[in-house]
């Protein structure tokens, strides 16, 4: 699929979802239930490069989102609620900020950063406050997990009206089969049938040229 007609880089943005330690680093890992981040470790610095290439030849707003301590008393009670299930329990139990460190993309000074305490990024009254300011209308979205916060942000923004190119190159998710599997569905199918232009980043940046 094209991207769309009236994108321009004064009404798109760039969200980059949690690129921290905490969805990368060897040290955050789970094995104990299978969590394993090599597959975003190998996608981060293609990431970070596209963001470099993005900010000098697009420009424009570039919104990076990191989480609150993943611990019980910084999470909604639905979470909490949920948690309660010893197959969903997700608590992180570090206390040092860690977790919430970004890991391998490189942010500058112009970058919008929000922290948010659950999966989808519209949540965060600064994010939506953001778009608005700027009068953004095209979201072109990144980062972790495929099928948790990039999914959650995706579908909530939708329905608010933003359209979507997502870079099928530049999101990631656990190295699980499963999740791995569930990610290429929403690839091929889910992402592109029902929430947005599904890309990879090369060719985002080959369409998005002329319109500079």
């Amino acid at each position: 699929m094209d991207i769309y007609e009236g994108m321009n880089k004064a009404n798109t943005a760039l969200v980059v979802i949690d690129p921290i330690n905490s969805c990368a680093h060897h040290k955050c890992e789970s094995p104990e239930i299978n969590i394993h981040f090599s597959k975003i470790r190998e996608m981060l610095p293609k990431l970070n490069s596209f963001i470099k290439e993005y900010r000098k030849k697009i420009g424009g707003l570039v919104i990076m989102t990191t989480t609150t301590p993943w611990t019980r008393e910084y999470l909604p009670e639905n979470m909490q609620e949920l948690y309660k299930d010893t197959e969903a329990i997700y608590y992180s139990e570090d206390t040092t900020g860690f977790d919430e460190k970004f890991h391998t993309v490189e942010i500058k000074g112009s970058d919008s950063i929000v922290a948010k305490n659950t999966y989808d990024a519209f949540t965060n009254k600064d994010f939506v406050n953001k778009l608005k300011e700027k009068k953004i209308r095209y979201l072109v979205m990144t980062g972790v997990f495929t099928d948790g916060c990039v999914l959650a942000t995706v579908i909530n923004g939708f329905s608010r009206g933003y359209n979507f190119i997502i870079l099928k190159d530049l999101i990631e998710t656990t190295d699980s089969r499963t999740r791995q599997d569930l990610q290429k569905l929403l690839i091929e199918y889910t992402f592109p049938r029902m929430y947005g232009a599904t890309m990879s980043s090369s060719e985002f940046l080959k369409q998005m040229s002329p319109k500079i």
